[in-house]
């Protein structure tokens, strides 16, 4: 979009939604601003015509943007509060490139597909997560979350507009739960606001049942038809699925509590076991990098059937990370591991490279320096107690890592198939007030996000409030594994594979004939892992 003013012209490209647009188109009109569209482009770029840089601080959305300013002879990026669309960029030659995509890149003439001993290191230490600003390329960046740059004649200027801040918490319980109430209905009611086809991800557990709560009430209120839901599961899972402690009831179980109690027009998409492995190629294209195998191809099939019918959803990621509700929250040796808790496979993963590589990178070095300088970031008060300041690290580390690469998950896979998908529990402003809640009330009654399941028990079924946090759905089916391993062996039949350049064949085939018995350990510690390798229950000082 191009805007032509007296004092020069402004053209933007732009990835994402606004979800306070209302608020600064009314803004810019008092200010003698006109508009020619109802598009959130238009207002954004005006927006910046009249904040200039600052704009980034009246922003509540997921975006990603570049602005020409002809008048200053620069051009402004920015990327949104926690990263959740992309924006990669290089240089070459006295120009500067920028795409939403690292495959966009490529596509310049000369940009060359290297990856280094530090790439390695991403891509085997620290994968499917990456530290953030670079990327797995030899000089291949990304604008970090938060960040806005400015490049024009004296190079490239990178800065850093919000973080979340460390401050006393001073609301009584009552005060914090209604503020929670509030923040949780605005974020979710904003991002309902949709000119196209919406609907809400429902597995039934508790941070999807938030959302479509709140969905649902906001359809019966505004006079729109009943909320369309939509929920996974997959061929014969109900023949495999074993019950546990753990998850005593499938999803299934808890999806109907919640469809019969708020009238959802619900729809259920069922994968088969051929179809998840066949798009393993394609969930690792769609994030240009190795991922998180089934867990990606999973979504990217459950998205792509979802966008025959609907465009956006709104799905409940980020509130684990967000209120404290991962295992590694609770468990001593996990807040005591030295390392990234969900991402302790070292050995598994230093033996995994070719032994010629294996020599001159240094995995358990290269992590422990991205772990202590992302703990250095951490603000601790001195009002904070013990406990407190503990789960501060633990949780800036997973809100900067682990919900990362959730994150870059959710988008890469949705917009694979053109599909949008918001995550209201990323609000920046009910994230930051939730930082600075004490832990003793956000771990209420020893619970994994126990506030906010006391602020949900007069809304939610008892069940559904009451349930234990449940992974991702995942295929419980054997012919996976199976599918799997035929197309890993047929790749390995060939010693003169790409793949033998970079990892140790002879480690690829023990694991392979002891079907994955000599890989010891997860690569990527998920909750369902840490459930089995915990037994599922909490310390019982935890325990309310």
């Amino acid at each position: 979009m191009i805007q032509t003013c007296s004092f020069g012209e402004y053209v933007i490209v732009y990835n994402g939604q606004i979800y306070n647009t209302k608020e600064l188109k009314k803004t810019l009109e008092e200010n003698s601003f006109s508009f020619n569209s109802h598009s959130d482009t238009e207002v954004l770029l005006k927006s910046y015509i009249y904040y200039g840089n600052d704009v980034v601080n009246h922003l509540n959305g997921i975006f990603a943007f570049a602005i020409w300013n002809s008048k200053n002879n620069e051009l402004f990026l920015a990327r949104d509060h926690f990263g959740i669309k992309p924006l990669f960029y290089t240089q070459k030659e006295g120009t500067f490139i920028f795409s939403s995509e690292i495959k966009g890149l490529f596509a310049y003439p000369g940009i060359e597909k290297v990856i280094d001993s530090q790439g390695i290191s991403e891509l085997f230490g620290i994968g499917p997560s990456h530290t953030p600003g670079t990327t797995v390329f030899k000089d291949i960046y990304e604008l970090k979350p938060a960040h806005f740059a400015v490049y024009n004649s004296s190079d490239l200027h990178i800065e850093r507009y919000w973080k979340l801040k460390s401050e006393e918490h001073k609301d009584d319980f009552k005060t914090t739960c209604e503020n929670l109430k509030y923040l949780l209905n605005d974020a979710i009611t904003r991002q309902l606001v949709s000119d196209v086809p919406l609907c809400t991800f429902l597995s039934g557990g508790l941070d999807s049942s938030i959302i479509t709560k709140f969905a649902s009430d906001y359809c019966k209120k505004e006079g729109l038809p009943p909320l369309d839901t939509y929920s996974i599961d997959y061929v014969d899972n109900d023949k495999n699925f074993v019950k546990s402690d753990f998850q005593p009831n499938s999803d299934n179980y808890y999806i109907d509590l919640m469809t019969k109690d708020l009238h959802t027009n619900h729809h259920q998409i069922v994968i088969d076991t051929p179809e998840l492995a066949s798009y393993l190629e394609d969930a690792m294209i769609a994030r240009d990098m190795p991922g998180m195998a089934d867990i990606d191809s999973s979504l990217l099939l459950f998205c792509k059937n979802v966008k025959k019918e609907m465009t956006v959803s709104l799905t409940g990621e980020c509130a684990d990370e967000i209120f404290g509700g991962y295992p590694w929250f609770f468990r001593e040796d996990a807040l005591t591991s030295g390392t990234f808790p969900w991402s302790i496979a070292i050995n598994e993963r230093q033996t995994l490279l070719n032994t010629d590589i294996s020599k001159k990178v240094d995995l358990k070095e290269y992590i422990d320096f991205r772990y202590q300088e992302s703990l250095n970031d951490v603000e601790i008060l001195d009002c904070d107690s013990k406990e407190t300041a503990e789960k501060r690290k633990i949780s800036h580390l997973t809100l900067n890592w682990f919900m990362q690469t959730l994150l870059d998950r959710s988008d890469r896979m949705a917009m694979y198939n053109g599909f949008e998908l918001r995550v209201p529990f990323c609000d920046y402003r009910l994230a930051q007030y939730v930082w600075n809640i004490p832990w003793e009330m956000k771990a209420l009654n020893g619970r994994e996000k126990g506030l906010l399941r006391y602020v949900c028990r007069d809304f939610l079924p008892t069940e559904i409030v009451d349930r234990k946090k449940s992974p991702y759905p995942k295929t419980h089916n054997p012919t996976y594994l199976a599918k799997v391993k035929g197309m890993l062996s047929d790749i390995m039949k060939d010693k003169n594979a790409p793949i033998n350049d970079l990892l140790n064949r002879d480690y690829i085939l023990d694991i392979l004939n002891t079907d994955g018995k000599s890989f010891t350990r997860p690569w990527f510690r998920t909750i369902d892992d840490w459930a089995s390798a915990y037994g599922l229950s909490l310390p019982s000082k935890y325990v309310a």
